[in-house]
């Protein structure tokens, strides 16, 4: 679907810059995005790190006293880390609000019993080693869809090309989602163009990209793009408020997501953790708020997907090989 090119918006304090004689840059149009999502929206909102029911209340309570629209929430800790009772509990919930709920698959790099990925150079990274972990990602997967999760998280570029063919298969529902999580996120346009083959429907970029690197991403694909408009501080702490009107006509279309820079880490979350993670999630929805605030003053609010949209469109895909049953293991 196509929709008219997005209004251009007042940059920051533009016209007190004039009065004193600054010159202003102007907006090329050959940088904005011509990509949307499927009903003509360039951006939606996500709250990240909405670790169970409780925090997920409390998000759903503060967005209506805010009136903070949400398309997506997602977690961070993992399916494993929740019981199925918690599961449907926050299925029915976001299924009232039509909001889209996205549970992480795990397990993955930091909680596992390799070394290297707390050395300096990181090693691996957040993907999942060996056999066993791939087959964890995948039984989250599935017992997570059976209750009703219509979206995955996933850092691994193998975990994600599984459960792509696993859609394709009937093993999980065709319709579930699945997003590249930040841990992963690509970082140039020919990688951004092989996660979408893969299998993605939303891809989380790095917030450190520049306005130039969203505006290369988009000429070759117009998969989805999620960003942290305010990142952890294990993303860097990046706050890039002023430059969202920017980052949506260049990135459109784009998930904004409001994250929290200055607070510790809450993965895996458990009540130990409870009071950080309730203020946390409270907090979030209030800079999302603040954001939506900021571009009502630029002029560049319009444009929003109407709430309860989920799919990201067509998508480019690799076309997987013929599968052939696997013959059964056998014991020595």
């Amino acid at each position: 679907m196509t929709s008219p090119t997005p209004p251009e918006p007042r940059r920051p304090g533009a016209a007190a810059l004039a009065r004193l004689g600054h010159p202003v840059p102007g907006h090329d149009a050959a940088d904005a995005s011509s990509h949307r999502f499927p009903d003509g929206g360039l951006w939606r909102t996500e709250i990240p790190s909405v670790e169970g029911p409780e925090a997920l209340a409390v998000v759903l309570k503060e967005s209506s006293r805010l009136d903070v629209p949400i398309h997506r929430v997602s977690q961070g800790s993992g399916v494993w880390m929740l019981s199925d009772a918690e599961i449907t509990e926050m299925v029915e919930a976001t299924e009232a609000r039509e909001i889209e709920l996205c549970l992480f698959t795990g397990p993955r790099g930091t909680w596992d019993t390799g070394a290297s990925v707390r050395t300096d150079s990181g090693g691996a990274g957040l993907r999942a080693r060996g056999h066993d972990a791939l087959a964890g990602c995948v039984e989250d997967a599935v017992r997570a869809t059976e209750l009703g999760v219509k979206c995955l998280l996933v850092a691994d570029e193998g975990v994600l090309w599984t459960l792509h063919r696993a859609r394709l298969e009937g093993v999980i529902p065709a319709g579930t989602t699945l997003k590249v999580s930040a841990l992963i996120g690509p970082v140039n346009p020919a990688s951004y163009a092989v996660y979408e083959r893969l299998g993605a429907d939303s891809l989380n970029v790095p917030s450190d990209l520049t306005l130039d690197h969203l505006t290369e991403i988009r000429r070759v694909s117009g998969a989805p793009m999620d960003m942290y408009v305010e990142a952890p501080d294990d993303l860097g702490g990046y706050v890039r408020m002023y430059e969202i009107a920017e980052l949506i006509r260049r990135g459109a279309p784009l998930y904004l997501k409001f994250g929290l820079a200055k607070a510790p880490g809450i993965y895996p979350y458990g009540a130990h953790l409870r009071d950080l993670a309730l203020d946390t999630a409270r907090e979030r929805v209030r800079r999302g708020r603040l954001a939506l605030d900021l571009l009502a003053r630029h002029g560049a609010d319009g444009g929003m997907s109407p709430l309860g949209s989920r799919l990201p469109g067509t998508l480019h895909r690799f076309t997987p090989d013929p599968i052939t049953p696997a013959e059964p293991a056998k014991d020595h």
